[in-house]
């Protein structure tokens, strides 16, 4: 890792472990919301039950916040994943019914929370890019 990567790379990678541990409890109605979610977005989910999906998405979480604070993990295997992540939840804020104003891009007041993981995407993209092109700048 390098020394320029690692303040997105902490503060990126701490969010996405916490908000991971914060899902390792989740059961009943509240996996069954956070399932269903993702079901609107992504139908194949539907064949993994949701107390399993609350488990694997909060064991994703953990995985990839670590996979960010640990130096020895590549920059460019830690944005690919930050960057998949991230766009799936951009997809969840895309097909989620009342995320958006119409059917424009513009979150309505209750896809705020969703829109604003375009910059995971964007922090993902960065540490790839940066990651192929420092050898070519010397």
């Amino acid at each position: 890792m390098r020394l320029t990567h690692a303040p997105l790379r902490v503060a990126v990678g701490a969010y996405i472990l916490n908000s991971g541990l914060s899902k390792r409890t989740l059961e009943g109605e509240a996996a069954a919301g956070v399932h269903g979610m993702a079901v609107g977005a992504i139908p194949q989910l539907r064949q993994v039950p949701p107390d399993r999906f609350a488990v694997l998405l909060s064991r994703g979480e953990m995985a990839l916040g670590a996979a960010l604070l640990a130096p020895f993990v590549p920059s460019l295997l830690a944005g690919a994943a930050l960057a998949a992540f991230g766009a799936g939840l951009v997809q969840l804020y895309l097909k989620t019914p009342g995320m958006r104003e119409g059917t424009s891009l513009r979150p309505s007041q209750a896809g705020i929370g969703l829109a604003k993981d375009v910059w995971l995407v964007g922090a993902g993209v960065t540490l790839m890019l940066d990651s192929l092109t420092h050898g070519r700048r010397r």
